[in-house]
């Protein structure tokens, strides 16, 4: 069993391999036979108060592996999750935004839907409709993933340790979610689809289908997910949730613009130059 001062040693070399862009040779899973998710969830708590401890404040919550279909190959009986911060979060302006890759390792793009929450939520929460009624506003986004264990290859026990492959996070224009709305979006949310370009070339195409098959239901079994953990804080108002990949992840550089285009969901289409 992983002891505190493991979990501190841990999230120290995880924290320092990001910030010099150093890979991690041998996964913590590798080193370990019985690093498991709670194991994860405690390393990723001790990132927290670093980052924290930084001056670094915590803003919402980007979840992984919200594709059902994988649960049974991986072992998971639910998504699995990890903060988001004040300093890899930034909202496009007019659609459209750059970022630099700066000190990271290895990144790639995700478009997701991203929703803001204007109360708490609960367990009590996982139907679609009363999880929307939590949400003070949606977008369309980008999450940029990055990881520094060799070929991508890690368990997702790993993933969580390693901040969740959080690198940055884009945030497209907000639309509110009013009462009347959420019956619509309840069905849109479930059957909309994306268009994901490089350079106005498609490269891949994907749909809400692919966040738990609607990111509403997304955002409420990720609350569950949250109580399932010891150490889980509860989601609050004014969290971010980043609610899972819509495509496949792609591997981006320098110089690339990348746009996600959304039919069934009237969101705008957003740019990120790279």
């Amino acid at each position: 069993m992983m002891t505190v001062t493991d979990q501190k040693t841990l999230a120290q070399e995880l924290m320092a391999a990001y910030l010099s862009r150093q890979v991690i040779t041998v996964p913590p899973s590798a080193r370990d036979a019985g690093f498991d998710l709670p194991a994860a969830y405690a390393v990723e708590a001790e990132l927290v108060q670093l980052r924290r401890a930084s001056g670094r404040a915590t803003v919402g919550r980007k979840v992984g592996f919200a594709n059902r279909a994988l649960w049974r190959v991986l072992k998971l009986d639910t998504l699995v999750w990890a903060h988001m911060y004040d300093d890899t979060v930034r909202y496009a302006e007019h659609n459209v935004a750059s970022l630099s890759l700066g000190r990271m390792y290895s990144p790639k793009i995700e478009p997701e839907i991203i929703f803001k929450l204007k109360k708490p939520l609960g367990t009590e929460d996982r139907d679609p409709a009363a999880a929307l009624a939590a949400v003070d506003w949606l977008a369309l986004g980008f999450e940029i993933i990055d990881c520094v264990f060799p070929d991508w290859k890690f368990t997702p026990a790993d993933f969580v340790a390693a901040f969740g492959l959080h690198a940055a996070l884009i945030v497209g224009e907000p639309v509110p979610v009013r009462p009347e709305m959420i019956p619509g979006l309840v069905d849109h949310l479930a059957t909309f689809t994306v268009k994901l370009l490089k350079d106005q070339q498609l490269v891949d195409e994907g749909s809400g289908k692919n966040s738990l098959r609607s990111p509403a239901l997304c955002l409420g079994e990720l609350a569950s997910a949250i109580s399932r953990q010891a150490m889980g804080e509860p989601l609050a108002a004014g969290e971010l949730v980043s609610s899972g990949t819509l495509t496949d992840s792609h591997p981006i550089a320098p110089g690339e613009t990348w746009t996600v285009v959304v039919e069934g969901l009237e969101l705008p289409a957003l740019t990120l130059r790279i």
